[in-house]
């Protein structure tokens, strides 16, 4: 294959898994580990992509991709990750819902079955998912809405959530890096996610495989705080041993 629709081809293959590895691009297109490199270097210099020892990801980036642009990416995997989050929360619980297409997708699979759930959300999307099902109790965070994705934030969202003690929190965000930093773009949107962590028993990360390596200039804690992280593919191995350096279990959820 030519240079240019293989560099074209990386960028693509980029974009749409969050990360790439060396081999993987190597066995893809049937080239050198040394051409390869070569692509790669070429592509950063150029910021399409950005380099990391043994592969690729997105470049770097100071915003988010617009609610409607992450509510159709991934749709899928998001679906299949959802149905499996839900498995693990047993009927009678409490919990938070975050900001965030995952998480919608989660309180979706949770109308199908569940019975007798008391919900703190700050999502209005979620709130309206679940609002007609009479099994669930849902309680709406105060604060400022955003207009573009539903979302509810600020100091009063703040506040609301420390009152509540709940045995999940279900979680998303923008982008976990290779140190296992989980990352956002919004401070105030990290602030209220970093206190359902600290107030939720148990916390369930839910992600596609976009996410891994993905950038994002707020930190908001570490992989090591969770309790649980499901996504659709294997993750990259400097996270995968973070996780088990910690115990923590994960489910690759497969399509097939």
């Amino acid at each position: 294959m030519k240079q240019v629709p293989r560099h074209q081809q990386i960028v693509e293959l980029v974009q749409k898994q969050g990360y790439v590895s060396t081999d993987e691009l190597v066995e893809q297109f049937n080239v050198s580990p040394q051409t390869i490199r070569r692509d790669l270097n070429e592509l950063a210099d150029a910021n399409k992509i950005r380099r990391y020892h043994g592969g690729a990801t997105i470049p770097l980036s100071s915003e988010n991709t617009s609610y409607n642009t992450r509510k159709s990416m991934n749709f899928n995997e998001k679906d299949v990750i959802a149905e499996e989050v839900v498995k693990h929360i047993p009927d009678g619980a409490t919990l938070f819902i975050d900001i965030g297409t995952t998480p919608e997708a989660i309180a979706k699979a949770l109308n199908k079955n569940h019975k007798q759930l008391r919900i703190v959300t700050n999502n209005i999307n979620v709130a309206t998912i679940l609002l007609p099902n009479p099994e669930f109790k849902v309680i709406l965070a105060g604060g400022e809405v955003r207009n573009r994705d539903g979302g509810i934030v600020g100091e009063a969202t703040l506040d609301f959530i420390k009152q509540f003690r709940l045995d999940f929190g279900i979680l998303g965000i923008s982008g976990i890096d290779f140190d296992g930093s989980l990352l956002d773009f919004d401070y105030h949107e990290v602030r209220v996610k970093q206190a359902i962590i600290e107030n939720s028993r148990s916390v369930f990360l839910a992600v596609d495989h976009s996410k891994f390596g993905r950038n994002a200039m707020v930190k908001l804690g570490n992989i090591s705080q969770l309790h649980m992280l499901f996504t659709d593919k294997q993750p990259p191995k400097e996270i995968l041993s973070i996780l088990k350096e910690h115990s923590i279990p994960l489910e690759v959820i497969n399509q097939e």
